[in-house]
This record gives structure tokens, C-alpha cells and sequence, in this order.
């Protein structure tokens, strides 16, 4: 299964892990997840996956820092970015962008459904 795609979700709310992980487990996309910034960092080291769903709000460094160190990385620099976080400020979605962030979805307006969706569009499964 070489062409099976993996997503690493840095969150730390283990309902939203949950809630999101059973929703792309079902097409077989390998799922890992990390509940602070540098487990999180290590584990898109370790596992090198084609997408990471990224919570801003973290314990220890900030969203905002891991996406910084990602796109700063070249070994990581490619690998697209979806921002799934509770801040809703346009400077908030601005900033991420700005950083390299390639979706921005507000977690109190986006259903798993859609989650899933957006993370299929740049999987292109």
C-alpha cells in the first residue's frame, strides 16, 4: 500500500481527534496525532506525512510556531498545511496564510464532514 496517504492532526482536544480521526480512518488514510506543538513537530519528522491538520491554540509553542518550522524545514517545506483552530480573527486567518497555511477553517463553524472534505481536496483522493 505505498500510495496510502497519511495525516498527522496537531490538536490537543482529544473529542475533535476523535471525531475527525473515525472520519478519515474510514478511507484508509493513515492518521496520527500529536497534542503539543513538538510532539507534533517530531511526529511530521518521523512519519513524513502528505498533510497536516493544525490547531493554533497549543499547549508549549504555539500553531503559529509549528507552522513557521514546517515551512521553514526543507525537508518539511512541501507538505500542505490546513489550519483548523477556534481563532476567527482576519488577522488570525492572515497571519496563517501568510505562514504558509494552505486552508484556514474555523472549528466552531465547520462540521467533520467538511473537515474531511477539505482534507481530501489537497490529498486528492
Amino acid at each position: 500500500m505505498a500510495d496510502t496517504k497519511k495525516v498527522v492532526f496537531i490538536e490537543d482536544d482529544s473529542f475533535l481527534i476523535d471525531v475527525i480521526g473515525e472520519e478519515i480512518q474510514k478511507d484508509h488514510i493513515l492518521y496520527f496525532n500529536a497534542k503539543n506543538g513538538i510532539d507534533g513537530l517530531d511526529t511530521i519528522r518521523r512519519e513524513k506525512p502528505d498533510l497536516v491538520l493544525l490547531d493554533l491554540i497549543l499547549p508549549g509553542i504555539s500553531g503559529f510556531d509549528v507552522l513557521k518550522r514546517i515551512k521553514q524545514d526543507p525537508e518539511l517545506s512541501h507538505i500542505p498545511v490546513i489550519v483548523l483552530s477556534n481563532l476567527a480573527t482576519k488577522e488570525d486567518i492572515e497571519k496563517a496564510k501568510e505562514l504558509g497555511a494552505v486552508d484556514y477553517m474555523v472549528k466552531a463553524q465547520t462540521m467533520p464532514d467538511e473537515v474531511k472534505s477539505i482534507i481530501f481536496k489537497y490529498l486528492q483522493v
